[in-house]
């Protein structure tokens, strides 16, 4: 059996990361996280990076995968735009894992024993939120939620990740939960699970796919003159 390269493609927060991984194991990365949300002017430039880390060349790749959302509108539009283009260049499979369930994955190599709460920050009191236990069962389906002091309160203790993360902080700091600073969204976190799904062929349709965006895009309407 031949080698099989994924490419692993994160944009769905500020964090802009990229990996490739060769049976299942990481071996390259390059990502920053940039409250400029530059992601279309650095992904392509990342995965140059990683590719000439590896010595590889593009078309050794077996398969692109993405975080499918939730997150930035702007952010998910741009990873899966790219995703889909080395895709049907190179006449390879698409596969993506929600942004919320790599998150829980990369918290889960520092917490392996912990129920883990994945969010991702939404605007003010909201966030996109998955709970997942010790086993990596789902707790909690991932859904947008307006948050207040006793949310979540059922699933303590509990190590919260992401960067909803921060403004919690303060707001439930009387409460049983770890806040975890050092973990955020990173293709990283992609790297098992695809490689899962790679191997059991549950690739997307390329055709189809769009990003799991779990609301509406929201802008602001322009002000009257």
């Amino acid at each position: 059996m031949s080698d099989i390269y994924l490419l692993h493609l994160e944009t769905s927060t500020k964090v802009c990361s990229v990996v490739l991984s060769k049976n299942g194991n990481e071996i390259a990365k390059k990502e920053s996280n940039d409250d400029a949300f530059a992601h279309g002017e650095k992904l392509t430039l990342y995965i140059q990076d990683v590719m000439y880390t590896a010595e590889l060349q593009i078309d050794q790749l077996s398969g692109v995968s993405v975080s499918s959302g939730p997150g930035s509108y702007t952010g998910l539009r741009i990873g899966t735009s790219t995703a889909k283009g080395l895709c049907y260049a190179l006449n390879i499979p698409l596969l993506s894992i929600s942004s919320i369930e790599s998150l829980a994955y990369e918290a889960r190599k520092m917490h392996p024993d912990s129920t883990i709460c994945a969010m991702i920050d939404a605007r003010r009191m909201e966030v996109y939120c998955g709970i997942y236990s010790s086993d990596s069962n789902v707790l909690k389906p991932i859904s947008a939620d307006i948050l207040d002091e006793s949310t979540y309160l059922n699933f303590e203790p509990f190590v919260l990740v992401g960067d909803g993360m921060p403004k919690m902080k303060e707001f439930w700091s009387e409460r049983n939960i770890q806040f975890e600073d050092e973990v955020l969204c990173s293709a990283s976190g992609q790297v098992e699970k695809i490689y899962y799904k790679y191997i059991n062929q549950e690739f997307e349709d390329l055709a189809y796919f769009e990003p799991f965006y779990l609301k509406e895009f929201y802008t602001v309407p322009p002000k009257k003159k």
